[in-house]
């Protein structure tokens, strides 16, 4: 029986040649490829795979933010995120956000299959190096903190950012300052940058 697995990842070459190396393996099958976050959630509903091997920075969702819908909704299908950030900060969002397995881009064609398959069996596989590194430095934002610096970071004003959010510009000042003040940081940009190294936002 195969393990069914959909793939995210915004870059296409990255995506066809994941998709490729999976097929290889005699007890694997990719049921479905997404090119963003919202198309990964979409087809992970729809098809239910066994597992969703994701990317975290997506269009229209990130990664972590699939995993945790996923959880939310009671999908059963379990996540590894396969990616370029070796940042313990995203790792403990990730693992928070329930995921099984966080792997980075550069490891191995084999130790991705292996992970499959441990994580497909119940267990939870994460990148060696980061899982000392991990628990080392707590989270300090909150997650509307977050949504309001990273469109800060992409230069949305506080009033697109109101808009966006739902929000008053004054709140959204108030988030602002609050994570500028959390992080020691002088400005917005500045604050999106730290956040950003730390793999908090």
């Amino acid at each position: 029986m195969s393990i069914r697995v959909v793939i995210a990842e915004d870059q296409s070459m990255v995506l066809g040649a994941l998709a490729a190396l999976l097929e290889i393996e005699h007890d694997v099958s990719v049921v479905g490829q997404a090119h963003n976050g919202k198309e990964a959630l979409q087809l992970t509903l729809q098809h239910k795979p066994d597992l969703l091997l994701t990317d975290i920075e997506m269009p229209e969702m990130s990664g972590l933010e699939v995993t945790a819908e996923l959880k939310r909704q009671g999908v059963p299908s379990r996540v590894i995120i396969l990616t370029t950030f070796a940042r313990s900060g995203y790792l403990r969002r990730a693992m928070e956000a329930g995921a099984a397995g966080y792997l980075l881009k550069d490891s191995p064609a084999a130790a991705l299959a292996d992970a499959i398959r441990r994580v497909h069996s119940g267990l939870r596989v994460i990148d060696p190096e980061l899982a000392a590194e991990a628990w080392t430095e707590a989270d300090p934002l909150s997650d509307r903190e977050r949504q309001v610096l990273r469109q800060a970071a992409d230069g949305a004003t506080s009033a697109e950012i109101a808009s966006s959010l739902h929000l008053s510009e004054g709140t959204v000042r108030n988030y602002l300052s609050e994570a500028m003040s959390k992080l020691g940081a002088s400005n917005r940009v500045e604050a999106a940058r730290i956040a950003r190294i730390k793999g908090w936002l």
